[in-house]
C-alpha cells in the first residue's frame, strides 16, 4: 500500500504489527482515533467490553507507541487516553516477511480491517433512515469489475488514493452543521476465474 508523509499517519512495521494485530485493540485504537480521548472504563462500555481487558489492551497500545496518557481530558483517578496517529499504513512486505510471527499477525491484521469495514458499512445500512434526505442521497456502494494487469491495477489504486486525498484540502470546518465524517473504503483484488 502507498506510504504518505504525514506525521499524523504511523508506517507500521513488524514490532508495532505485533503490538496492534489484536480484535480488541485494533476496535480500542479506533475508538480514540475516531472518538476522540477516552478512559477504559468508556471504551469498555462503547465495545461491550470489560474495563479489566480494555485496561489491559490499551497498557499493550501505549507499549507499542499507539496511544499516550491525555491528563487534560480527567480529573480525579481515572486514566484518559488518546490516539498517537489519525492514520495509519500497512506495508504489503509483512505479509512475506520470514518470521512465521509477523505474517500471522499481518493475516489478523487486514482480516481486522476487513471485518471493520464490512461492520461499519452495516451499521450505514441499518441507520441510514436517521440520517438526513442529503446524506441518503450522498453515499455509494458499488462494485466494478475490470480486466487488468498487476500495475495497471497499482496505477489506479493509486489514482483512487490521490483522488481521496484531493478532498483533505476541501475538509470542512468541525463547526458546519451540514458536515460530517465521510468513511471511504477501496477494495482492488483479483478474482478467481471461473
Amino acid at each position: 500500500m502507498e506510504e504518505r508523509k504525514d506525521p499524523q499517519v504511523r508506517t507500521l512495521d513488524a514490532r508495532s504489527l505485533r503490538g496492534l494485530a489484536h480484535p480488541l485493540r485494533m476496535r480500542l485504537l479506533d475508538a480514540l482515533r475516531f472518538g476522540g480521548p477516552a478512559t477504559a472504563s468508556q471504551l469498555a462500555e462503547r465495545l461491550g467490553e470489560s474495563s479489566g481487558a480494555t485496561s489491559y489492551h490499551l497498557r499493550q497500545l501505549a507499549a507499542h507507541g499507539f496511544i499516550e496518557d491525555a491528563p487534560e481530558q480527567g480529573k480525579g483517578r481515572e486514566r484518559w487516553w488518546r490516539a498517537v496517529a489519525q492514520g495509519l499504513v500497512f506495508d504489503d512486505a509483512l505479509l512475506t516477511d520470514a518470521s512465521p510471527e509477523v505474517r500471522g499477525a499481518a493475516d489478523t491484521y487486514i482480516h481486522e480491517v476487513a471485518t471493520a469495514q464490512t461492520r461499519e458499512l452495516s451499521t450505514w445500512i441499518g441507520n441510514r433512515q436517521s440520517w438526513s434526505r442529503e446524506w441518503q442521497g450522498a453515499w455509494d456502494m458499488s462494485s466494478s469489475t475490470l480486466r487488468l494487469t498487476p500495475d495497471a491495477t497499482r496505477e489506479l489504486v493509486e489514482k483512487m488514493h490521490a483522488l481521496i486525498d484531493s478532498y483533505r484540502d476541501r475538509a470542512a470546518s468541525e463547526d458546519d452543521p451540514e458536515a460530517a465524517r465521510v468513511r471511504i473504503h477501496t477494495h482492488a483484488f483479483p478474482l478467481a476465474a471461473d
